[in-house]
């Protein structure tokens, strides 16, 4: 029955299936399963079809809200599985989801699965966030099962938004696990990291923070910016790395986008296809999100056995642990970020001992191709 298996995986951007879920696309083709992907159209996407041979079909679904537009998409997305007619849709990212297991569900296919890898509801009050606590019912009464991609997302799920006994887990979370053994310290790490520092005018004696990921107000870039700063002043070798894109629905203040384009202790590399080399190059990895899934950086840092200075919230708290791998800091808190940061700026062998304990865990818990293989059997067995 495998190769009559179609999927269809669905997501706002193109960006979240090329690189959150890099691998696994190509992973569900190699078992023998007919692959779509459905997004809005991006320049990943000749990279996403070449790598995971998977077919493309464009939608005009947008990051932000618009009724008018978000309706388009639905018809779009109804028109889409009447053709190509696929058993299972699979969503990820919240517009994704209300568009996409509304017309699964009018569509009336086999499995809809909507997976939770973020909820921009935890970072919203009032009105709005009633309004975004409704939409994440309507996508997950549509749907045949949630998936939260973290312990602590589910339970904040369950808490607030649904009880029912469709919202469940695979695995111990993650949308897509970790790669170990393209995110690792290779042969060469010592020289690689001395000619990487060469490169990018940074000397052997500097210590380097590293932050990976959008450059949004919500990734909390705006407080590291500031803790940066203070740093700066006392440390003179301290350097600032940040590598991403600048977000346009959640940007950062005036201030601190003056202060990257002008400090020139602070580097900012702009969107990276491979991010490896900035964790080679780097001493610290300063990750101070207001809300996350289960976050790919923070798992890759852990990987390259970076010491780890994140927020205290669901996803970070589950892969960094007090004074074993990192530290765990509140989130919107200079004064804490700043204290924390020092405590591994000042202590090379603590950022050494600490960094040990990441890659370990991971290896325990994510290892990728094992849950792209729980993924496979959740699509079979609930198909069938």
């Amino acid at each position: 029955m495998n190769g009559e298996v179609r999927i269809l995986r669905i997501s706002t951007v193109p960006l979240s299936l090329n690189l959150l879920l890099k691998g696994q696309l190509g992973y569900m083709v190699s078992k023998g399963l007919d692959v779509s992907v459905a997004c809005s159209y991006g320049p990943e996407i000749e990279e996403l079809k070449a790598r995971e041979q998977v077919s493309y079909y464009p939608i005009p679904l947008t990051r932000k809200f618009n009724v008018f537009k978000d309706i388009v998409a639905l018809f779009y997305l109804i028109k889409l599985i009447k053709k190509i007619k696929p058993h299972i849709v699979h969503s990820h990212s919240p517009k994704a989801g209300i568009v996409g297991m509304l017309a699964a569900k009018i569509c009336n296919v086999r499995l809809k699965i909507h997976t939770v890898a973020g909820l921009p509801l935890m970072e919203t009050t009032g009105f709005k966030y009633r309004l975004l606590v409704a939409v994440e019912q309507i996508a997950y009464k549509c749907a045949d099962w949630v998936l939260p991609n973290s312990v602590v997302q589910m339970e904040f799920i369950k808490n607030n938004i649904s009880t029912d006994d469709k919202i469940t887990m695979i695995g111990r979370g993650s949308s897509n696990g970790i790669n170990l053994d393209y995110f690792k310290k290779g042969e060469n790490y010592n020289s690689e990291r001395v000619a990487l520092r060469v490169k990018y005018d940074i000397s052997e004696d500097d210590i380097v923070l590293v932050f990976v990921g959008r450059l949004a107000n919500y990734k909390g870039i705006n407080e590291l910016v500031d803790c940066f700063k203070i740093l700066a002043k006392k440390y003179a070798k301290l350097k600032l790395l940040l590598v991403g894109p600048f977000e346009d629905i959640n940007p950062l203040s005036k201030d601190t986008i003056h202060e990257i384009e002008t400090n020139e202790r602070i580097l900012s590399t702009g969107y990276q296809s491979d991010v490896r080399p900035f964790f080679v190059l780097a001493d610290i990895f300063v990750f101070p999100s207001y809300r996350e899934g289960f976050p790919q950086a923070v798992m890759q840092a852990c990987a390259y056995e970076l010491p780890c200075v994140v927020t205290d919230i669901n996803g970070c708290n589950e892969l960094v642990f007090e004074g074993i791998n990192g530290y765990l800091v509140p989130p919107k808190n200079v004064k804490s970020l700043i204290n924390a940061c020092e405590l591994l700026i000042t202590n090379p062998d603590k950022r050494a001992s600490l960094g040990n304990h990441g890659r370990k865990y991971l290896l325990e818990n994510f290892e990728q191709k094992s849950l792209w293989e729980n993924v496979y059997k959740f699509y079979l067995t609930n198909l069938n």
